[in-house]
């Protein structure tokens, strides 16, 4: 390809001349004689080294040159003047000429224009290929990191699920054992406590299952017309007699500008009463008759969204560390008692409704969650 070159110059001796020790030299030379016939030549060839002239009737070299590099910027143009136009010269540069040689042409001079202008075209295809290839590159380890951490996401699962089901069969092991005992020396409390400790964690199979189940599902919102602090307060009836059995102070504190809402109401009812239990447990991991825990279920409307729930607790908060992790696979602060399946579920309800969670926490002071949903659409 770069052996094609296109030589111009309104002097027919010159092109004559020029075209044989060019054709010596092994290339493929076509020949025009003005700026315009060269312009045209160019468009239909797409020669990679153009020399020209640089002053011709009509389009003169720097025209041409111009026109060619808007029309191909990485065309090498050799532009070749008289020893009183060097000013010309210098000018053609400046519209990135690759070199300029003077008459009477010097062959030696001509062979290092041209051994220059073909390193650059080489420079130029090695550097295209280099980007080529490094786009591949990149694109082959974007492939394998996504299949690590598809892999590794699959492993953190199976670590997490395996984690949650241990600790259940410990339970269950634990229960059985109590029962037995209570069978084998007749003891009602026994039996009591081992029953009631089976079935709980029976029960904790079941929402394991369930929250599975549900992480699992792809599912759209089933939108529809809401009064988010109705929604707030059904919540709030639901988690009261917890907070009051554990002398936990439950308050709401709802925005009565609030209108409807499209929203998937069982879906968000859910989120907001697995935040307001976790607010219950940070209290009473930090309670003390001293600082008695106080959960507050808010509403708002800011800016840009139909509305923002917040759970407020003054338990025992969160450092950094935790707060980066409180979303991540089977991440738990409750130890045995938790799966970490809760805030998962939580952020996939929100994610689907295309709304934000967001966590604002300090150890020791307390934490507020923070649901903020979109303006929605039938």
């Amino acid at each position: 390809m770069e052996k094609k070159l296109l030589l111009v110059d309104d002097e027919e001796g010159i092109r004559k001349v020029l075209g044989i020790s060019l054709m010596d030299a092994g290339y493929d030379v076509l020949t025009a004689e003005s700026g315009e016939e060269a312009f045209d030549i160019f468009k239909d060839k797409e020669p990679p080294i153009v020399l020209t002239d640089i002053k011709m009737p009509g389009m003169d070299g720097i025209s041409l040159l111009r026109k060619i590099k808007q029309e191909n910027p990485e065309t090498e143009v050799i532009m070749i003047t008289g020893h009183g136009d060097m000013k010309l010269a210098i000018e053609s540069l400046k519209y990135e000429a690759t070199d300029f040689i003077t008459k009477p042409v010097n062959d030696e001079i001509l062979e290092f224009a041209l051994k220059r202008a073909k390193e650059r075209i080489d420079l130029r295809r090695q550097l295209k290929e280099y980007t080529e290839n490094l786009e591949n590159l990149v694109q082959a380890k974007t492939r394998q990191l996504l299949e690590a951490e598809r892999l590794a996401t699959v492993g953190q699962t199976v670590a997490g699920l395996a984690h949650a089901i241990k600790n259940i069969s410990g339970g269950l092991r634990g229960g059985a054992y109590v029962l037995e005992k209570g069978i084998e020396l007749k003891n009602e409390k026994y039996l009591h406590q081992g029953w009631d400790m089976i079935k709980g964690n029976v029960s904790r199979i079941k929402d394991l299952s369930l929250d599975l189940l549900n992480y699992a599902k792809e599912r759209e919102p089933d939108y529809q017309k809401c009064d988010p602090n109705r929604l707030v307060e059904e919540v709030y009836e639901w988690v009261k007699q917890t907070a009051d059995l554990n002398r936990i102070e439950i308050e709401l504190d709802l925005d009565e500008s609030i209108n409807q809402v499209l929203l998937d109401r069982e879906a968000i009812h859910r989120c907001l009463l697995n935040l307001s239990m976790n607010a219950i447990d940070a209290c009473l991991e930090k309670a003390s008759d001293e600082d008695p825990g106080k959960i507050i279920l808010r509403t708002s409307k800011p800016q840009d969204w139909a509305v923002e729930f917040q759970v407020i607790d003054n338990g025992c908060g969160m450092n950094d560390e935790i707060k980066r992790k409180i979303f991540q696979y089977f991440f738990s602060t409750k130890g045995s008692k938790g799966t970490g399946l809760g805030l998962m579920i939580t952020k996939k309800i929100i994610d689907e409704h295309k709304g934000q969670i967001e966590v604002d926490s300090e150890e020791g002071k307390g934490s507020i969650f923070s649901i903020k949903l979109p303006y929605s659409e039938l």
